[in-house]
């Protein structure tokens, strides 16, 4: 069965490697492209926007999109835009699978409330490999990291606008959570000047934005005499959007409720 999908910011940096990415998986169909109601590039051919030559879907506004020829959205836009397209989603009971990064408390909860409606994936980072090396930051955590001096850095592209990065904060809240401790209590972001010791229950983070990295992130767990480190490196948006994807037709026909990448990969 062919897994009828649909984009939320189509036009982003994120939404044009989507539909470059859905054109090469033969499961999926690309159904709707929704760009901002005022946007410049409404009613242009999505694939023209994406380089890969027409496509065949025009942009339009969500208010104008035929929500019936839709089986999942993709969202990977901004927070502020989050709430709304989590709102026509429950209006029109679409599966949704969200990418977006730097949410609040506020906007968390948002996705809590529509996974009472429908059945909403929420993922960090949709990347298969940084889902394993969540799984394996957790195995880790469970062995080492009593003992351990836990830090986590992490290394984007320089238009970036939040940091830590999602993935990072995730990685600590996975760590955290194996140990039993509170990551807003035990992170320390950044060091300078006199410090003093390290104390070991923290869990330091460190950001690298420069140039055009697509993504780094690397776990240490140092102990005295040995360390353990862990590191994923993305070499193109096309992991991530291809994660996605993935995670779009497995959630095509769930059931209500709140799923991350590591139910679609069946890690849990």
């Amino acid at each position: 069965m062919t897994v009828k999908l649909g984009i939320f910011g189509a036009n982003g940096r994120m939404g044009r490697v989507l539909v470059e990415a859905i054109s090469q998986d033969e499961d999926t169909q690309l159904t709707a492209a929704i760009v901002r109601p005022n946007s410049s590039v409404k009613g242009i051919d999505v694939g023209e926007l994406a380089g890969i030559g027409k496509n065949a879907v025009i942009t339009s506004s969500k208010e104008s999109v035929d929500p019936n020829a839709i089986d999942v959205m993709i969202d990977f836009t901004l927070p502020e835009t989050l709430e709304s397209n989590l709102a026509w989603c429950v209006e029109n009971k679409k599966a949704v699978v969200i990418g977006t990064t730097g949410l609040n408390q506020v906007q968390k909860k948002a996705i809590d409330a529509a996974a009472q409606h429908i059945p909403v994936l929420f993922s960090a980072n949709m990347s298969v490999g940084v889902n394993l090396l969540f799984n394996l930051a957790r195995q880790t955590a469970r062995v080492m990291g009593h003992s351990a001096d836990i830090e986590i850095w992490e290394a984007h592209h320089r238009f970036k606008k939040d940091a830590p990065s999602g993935t990072a904060m995730a990685l600590g809240e996975v760590i955290a959570d194996e140990l039993n401790r509170d990551l807003d209590e035990c992170a320390v972001y950044g060091r300078e000047g006199d410090t003093g010791e390290r104390s070991q229950e923290t869990i330091g983070f460190a950001t690298i934005r420069a140039g055009d990295v697509v993504g780094e992130h690397t776990v240490w767990f140092a102990d005295i005499g040995e360390r353990i480190e862990l590191t994923h490196k993305a070499s193109s948006r096309l992991t991530f959007a291809f994660g996605a994807v993935r995670a779009a037709k497995w959630l095509a026909g769930k059931n209500k409720g709140k799923y991350d990448m590591l139910d679609a990969l069946g890690l849990k």
